[in-house]
């Protein structure tokens, strides 16, 4: 018998929630480089609720892709962030429906315990804030994977 191994598990969803600044860091790691439509961002007032529709690349499974020779993927994942105050945004054109939108990373800034901002970092120095109640972040897989359009990792150049 042998150990379970890391590709085993590919075809799982995930579905992972963060409601401290740990459990953020772990589901921004697995967020970095979704591509959205400016179109796929909603946010529902009255529920509190703001979400997107995303095309997430698929990290958690990018060392067993090279390891076994497979093609990149991505999946379509809902980032929701419950407990939605107010949304402001910068250097974003919500006018314009064809804006591709790439995330970088999902931070949060404490400001009177436990409310806060959850600030979505864009490429091309965009950037989404939600004031909060809380931290309460949900990042949910909801298709199959799908072979990466570019059939590339994304790269950050330092």
């Amino acid at each position: 018998m042998t150990d379970a191994g890391f590709e085993d598990g590919r075809e799982v969803p995930l579905h992972l929630g963060a409601m401290d600044v740990d459990d953020l860091k772990v589901l921004s790691s697995l967020a970095q480089d979704a591509v959205f439509p400016i179109t796929e961002m909603s946010w529902h007032p009255k529920q509190r609720r703001f979400a997107i529709l995303l095309n997430r690349f698929r990290w958690e499974d990018k060392v067993a892709s090279e390891r076994l020779g497979r093609e990149y993927e991505r999946v379509q994942s809902l980032l929701v962030v419950d407990g939605v105050l107010r949304v402001s945004s910068q250097g974003i054109d919500r006018g314009d429906a064809d804006t591709i939108l790439s995330l970088l990373a999902v931070e949060f800034e404490e400001t009177d315990a436990p409310s806060g901002h959850v600030v979505l970092t864009l490429a091309g120095d965009g950037a989404v804030r939600l004031d909060v109640e809380a931290l309460e972040v949900t990042l949910k897989d909801v298709t199959r994977p799908y072979l990466a359009p570019s059939r590339k990792a994304p790269e950050h150049p330092g």
